[in-house]
């Protein structure tokens, strides 16, 4: 098998638009049960009034929301970038 027939090891042999869906993707539906359990334990009118502030509860469900994506995003990320070798080990030429 020739050199360019052989699939790559790694992340690079996938297309930047599948990694990056491979990491939004899930992270989108954890924080969309995130988001459920979150405001099914606290009201966020209670949480404003903790804070100091009125706070709309849409806006609050969506704040929630974006937080725990970003959050959830951040997470996969991390596993993907440290799921990667630190060194490549040379190929012996027989």
């Amino acid at each position: 098998m020739s050199a360019a027939a052989r699939p790559q090891a790694g992340d690079e042999a996938l297309p930047l638009v599948q990694r990056l869906v491979s990491v939004l993707w899930p992270s989108f539906l954890v924080a969309g049960l995130g988001t459920v359990g979150l405001f099914t334990a606290f009201d966020p009118r209670e949480i404003g009034q903790c804070l100091g502030h009125e706070v709309d509860r849409l806006g609050a469900y969506t704040m929630g929301f974006f937080a725990l994506w970003a959050l959830t995003a951040l997470s996969s990320a991390l596993t993907c970038y440290f799921r990667r070798p630190c060194h490549t080990p040379r190929e012996t030429e027989d």
